[in-house]
């Protein structure tokens, strides 16, 4: 399989369920990162890795679908050792970056519903970051040198809500409106 499309739920793309490369990893950054892994295992040859799904704006007057380019840890917003926010202590991989020029996406295993917290992103999320560091790893543990052989990551989330209190009414009732978007977005990259 060249092109694999994951996602936390079913309730986001309902019709992309029956898709024979769509995947549902659950909600979170362990569920996200377990399912992530299984499937670059399974699949060697993957080219394309999409991770279409909701998020909850941080930045102002941000809606629709947009594409994400940078990843941070939610987790990490208050580092004792001198690490940037967002930045995993300890490790080779800081922040997450794919394309300089897309938005930034702050994966966190918490719902936000306060939007006056700080949060280094544009965007909150509960899954793409382990997603990027999944194909990430991946791609360094194939030792390609030819730049074709990379995975290319793709990751465009619809904003639900505006990550305040009344988000988890406001996903609830916005949670499948990106589907018709990871669609075309989906059918534009893989048939372009």
């Amino acid at each position: 399989m060249k092109n694999i499309i994951i996602m936390a739920l079913e309730a986001e793309a309902p019709n992309m369920a029956k898709w024979e490369n769509v995947f549902f990893t659950g909600v979170g950054k362990v569920n996200a990162a377990i399912t992530t892994a299984k499937l670059l295992e399974r699949y060697p040859d993957v080219e394309n890795v999409f991770n279409f799904g909701t998020a909850g704006s941080i930045a102002p007057n941000l809606s629709g679908v947009h594409k994400m380019g940078n990843f941070v840890q939610r987790d990490m917003l208050c580092c004792p050792f001198g690490i940037p926010e967002g930045q995993t202590p300890f490790e080779t991989y800081t922040k997450l970056v794919f394309d300089y020029e897309a938005l930034t996406c702050s994966t966190g295993d918490n719902f936000v519903t306060d939007s006056n917290i700080s949060i280094p992103a544009d965007v909150v999320d509960m899954e793409a970051y382990a997603i990027a560091k999944a194909v990430l790893v991946a791609d360094c543990e194939r030792g390609d040198t030819d730049e074709a052989d990379f995975i290319i990551f793709h990751c465009y989330k619809y904003i639900s809500d505006e990550a305040d209190k009344s988000s988890k009414d406001d996903w609830h009732n916005n949670v499948a409106d990106g589907e018709e978007h990871y669609i075309k977005i989906y059918k534009e990259i893989v048939d372009g």
